[in-house]
């Protein structure tokens, strides 16, 4: 990425910890993984796996022996990664062994071919990789055969590399981002949530929420768009196991991928010019002061104003919205992260902190500093005059555009970063970092900035601008007979 922003500016705007890797080396640097093998490992296994670990070590990452990877408790040391090679029987799952539900990252390696098919449509693949994750209890699911591996994640992404053992380049460009890059949903005491203190009427409200009913209805018929996997679902080893992974979707019903939101407008004031020394010296600013950013070649000191979002509640059926119960408002105030469900929401539908969260917020403050920025450069910008008079879409999906057609003003970027989940610290700082690429970019060719399309490797993308949810629907859908119609 061309521009300079401190991870003392990225805490300050979204609460993400200094000490997040964000590059490759970083993630290496930064990772502990030790071998928790079943009963019964097959030979291929046990060459696979010490392979594995093998490639782990060049690539700097601290391979623990299984006594150095737990407390005198036998308990997994929080923020070791658990290579599990072979199913285990219940009593010797590596679940049982954490400290915290969200303190490891668990893979299962298995002897034998994903449990998908290459013409599979995207949700029945989602839905076999969840099945399959909650049976074993792992967090991740390598599949090997004698002629190939394949990575299965969460969030339906699938990668599969040609080799029979790990080859040291694609361990480093895709393993180790998602050994190091957690899905966990934000932490209750990291937010406000305000319960039943959204209102859904009047002429304002009325028309974002028809913005999201059109948009779902052309998305219903885009198999991309994957759509509610239940919790009730899938099967299980027992209840004891039933309750952990309701624990780690925090109650939730299942699990819901892609989102659509609008952030509400915000007015925002040119950026202020500065120097290097100012850059150097700015991380000890008061709190609500302006943060520095270098940007095509200046420093500018970009004030970051308060941020609403109205976005989907979590968990609900997209392509199927309820504008009196499914549109929630989260926000950065004054730093703060929060959340409001509607008025009269029954209580079993309660709003939870959608998994995205901070990277919906990481965009909806991007494109404030974004706006900042090109007030300092060009007064008569678009962009500005837009966010603050409507605001801006985003629509997060599991598939990407054809670069070949573009929005106008619209700019790509992401497609070189590792490849981690959109429910990530880092997706969030690579979608506020990107974001002043893609400005940098539209200052160097002199054309107007209208958005950002962040394509997130082997996950998905985030279209974010000026075009409305159902127009961006529509430019994204053209082509495609969509339900109903």
């Amino acid at each position: 990425m061309s521009n300079r922003i401190s991870p003392a500016v990225l805490h300050r705007i979204l609460g993400i910890p200094e000490s997040t890797p964000l590059s490759l080396d970083d993630m290496c640097r930064t990772l502990s993984v030790t071998v928790h093998p079943s009963p019964e490992i097959s030979p291929r296994l046990l060459r696979f796996t010490a392979s594995l670990t093998n490639v782990l070590m060049q690539l700097g990452v601290s391979i623990l022996e299984t006594q150095d990877a737990a407390g005198p408790d036998g308990r997994f040391t929080s923020g070791t990664v658990v290579l599990v090679p072979g199913s285990c029987p219940d009593e010797r799952l590596a679940i049982n062994r954490v400290s915290t539900l969200y303190g490891n990252i668990i893979v299962g390696i298995y002897d034998e071919p994903p449990p998908i098919k290459t013409d599979d449509l995207p949700q029945r693949k989602l839905d076999a990789i969840v099945g399959r994750l909650a049976w074993e209890m792992v967090h991740m699911l390598i599949f090997v055969t004698g002629t190939s591996w394949t990575v299965c994640t969460m969030n339906g992404g699938v990668a599969t590399f040609a080799t029979p053992m790990p080859e040291p380049g694609d361990v480093l460009s895709t393993l180790v981002p998602k050994l190091t890059a957690q899905v966990v949903p934000p932490k209750r005491e990291h937010l406000d949530i305000r319960r039943e203190s959204l209102r859904t009427s009047g002429p304002q409200s009325a028309a974002i929420a028809a913005d999201f009913m059109r948009c779902g209805k052309i998305w219903s018929g885009n198999s991309s768009f994957l759509s509610h996997t239940s919790r009730d679902a899938l099967k299980y080893r027992n209840t004891l196991y039933r309750k952990i992974v309701a624990r780690y979707l925090d109650q939730r019903s299942g699990m819901s991928y892609g989102f659509f939101a609008r952030q509400l407008p915000v007015v925002t004031a040119p950026a202020i010019p500065g120097n290097d020394h100012d850059l150097n010296d700015a991380w000890q600013a008061e709190p609500g002061k302006p943060l520095p950013f270098e940007v095509a070649g200046k420093v500018l000191f970009v004030g970051i104003p308060d941020v609403r979002v109205v976005t989907t509640r979590s968990g609900c059926r997209k392509t199927e919205i309820d504008s009196a119960l499914d549109l929630v408002e989260i926000g950065l105030e004054k730093g703060r992260i929060y959340l409001r469900d509607p008025e009269g929401l029954p209580t079993e539908l309660a709003a939870k902190p959608s998994f995205d969260t901070l990277t919906i917020l990481a965009h909806a403050a991007g494109n404030a500093i974004v706006a900042s920025i090109l007030q300092f450069f060009r007064p008569d910008a678009i962009f500005p005059k837009i966010l603050g008079s409507f605001g801006a879409s985003m629509t997060h999906w599991h598939d990407y555009p054809d670069r070949s057609e573009l929005p106008e003003g619209y700019y790509f970027h992401g497609e070189d970063n590792p490849p981690v989940s959109c429910s990530t610290p880092q997706s969030a700082a690579y979608s506020l970092l990107g974001k002043i690429d893609a400005v940098e970019q539209a200052l160097r060719e002199e054309r107007e900035y209208r958005g950002d399309i962040h394509i997130e490797p082997n996950h998905g993308t985030n279209m974010v601008g000026c075009l409305s949810l159902e127009a961006t629907a529509e430019f994204l859908n053209r082509g495609r007979e969509q339900a109903g119609s």
